[in-house]
């Protein structure tokens, strides 16, 4: 019988998802950063709802579905599903001319097989007015019955691959990247192959939502992006993530981990454009934008003091660990972890600074609504 990580790399790619339980390095216990951009985008989203989700269109007795992909463990999911299922409320009771009633909500939590769903739904809101359920698998595959959604939702998840560029990994390619874990300073080759690992995985990605998807439903997808024409040595999340590289290539001068062991590890992620999002979506031809807006979720004006404590160099570390241990575990081992983190704070302390970092951080929120079908 196939491994659980064999079947992700035969039908979804790589499956890393975010360090589970109620744990010091948890995901639940340090993704303050992640909940802090979706309430800079939930007026944005519930406006979008209430303006361009085509109720009319569904079926008067209808269960209406809303999915959040790559949800994780919470509690970001559970605060994303009430401010759409409130929006949606909101929308029925503008159209109670229509004799329209509220009508029942399923909630479907998408990640990971290898997701910590048991702490997921031991958290569950137990005041929810929805029906919920778990659906395992990646978002880059198809995962719901055609046309069975209402609404999709996806955030600070996209920027995750399916797999890392096969070409980085291969000696004889001119896009080996030795010595690197990004594409940051990389060769033309490496972030070619980047973006086109990126560019498949998004016409994936919008090929099974526009399967799933209703007409007139919508897609929304909340994300950190790398501002048209701005190279990609310049997006400030991939400074930090080459920090994390350097840490490990310190670590391996001082022989902690081999060099070989460095140099076939990247990361599978990738910073799109919202020229690179636009693209993808008219190649899949299957949604109108609806709305493509910058969020500003973090606004210091210039004073660091006024940073929240989640962005002090420690706890970003902690951030990072949360969402990269997967990863780093499956390919290094469990016995460099806590060393490299504090390398990586300790960096992070003397050579940035995170709330300037997070404050310059350019998010979008796209919404996008599923044509008529023929």
């Amino acid at each position: 019988m196939a491994t659980e990580k064999e079947m992700s790399k035969e039908g979804e790619g790589e499956a890393y998802p975010m360090k589970g339980g109620d744990g010091p390095y948890s995901y639940s216990k340090n993704s303050s950063y992640q909940g802090e951009l979706r309430n800079a985008a939930k007026a944005l989203v519930s406006e979008a709802i209430v303006e361009h989700l085509d109720i009319v269109k569904f079926s008067p007795s209808t269960t209406i579905r809303v999915a959040d992909l790559g949800c994780s463990v919470g509690p970001n999911t559970f605060f994303a599903v009430q401010n759409i299922l409130e929006a949606i409320e909101l929308k029925y009771y503008q159209i109670q001319a229509l004799n329209s009633q509220i009508p029942e909500f399923q909630v479907f939590f998408n990640d990971h097989v290898s997701n910590d769903f048991n702490t997921l739904f031991l958290s569950l809101p137990p005041d929810r007015r929805y029906h919920a359920a778990g659906v395992p698998g990646s978002f880059y595959s198809h995962l719901f019955p055609s046309h069975s959604l209402h609404v999709a939702h996806i955030s600070t998840a996209i920027h995750w691959l399916s797999r890392v560029p096969k070409e980085v990994l291969d000696r004889s390619s001119p896009a080996w990247n030795k010595g690197r874990i990004t594409y940051l300073s990389a060769s033309d080759e490496v972030i070619e192959a980047y973006a086109a690992q990126c560019a498949d995985d998004m016409a994936r990605f919008l090929q099974a939502r526009a399967q799933e998807i209703a007409e007139g439903g919508l897609l929304i997808i909340i994300l950190a992006v790398r501002p048209n024409g701005i190279p990609h040595s310049q997006v400030n999340l991939n400074i930090v993530q080459d920090l994390l590289g350097s840490c490990l290539v310190d670590m391996a001068k001082k022989g902690i981990v081999r060099e070989e062991k460095v140099d076939t590890f990247n990361l599978p992620i990738y910073y799109i454009s919202p020229q690179e999002m636009e693209t993808a979506i008219e190649r899949n031809g299957c949604f109108s934008i609806e709305r493509m807006e910058r969020v500003h979720p973090f606004t210091y004006s210039g004073s660091t003091e006024m940073a929240p404590q989640y962005l002090t160099s420690k706890a970003s570390a902690f951030t990072i660990r949360s969402a990269m241990e997967g990863v780093i575990k499956a390919h290094f081992g469990e016995e460099i972890l806590d060393q490299l983190f504090d390398s990586l704070s300790k960096k992070l302390e003397d050579e940035v600074s995170m709330s300037e970092l997070a404050e310059k951080t350019v998010n979008f929120c796209a919404v996008l609504k599923r044509k008529p079908i023929n």
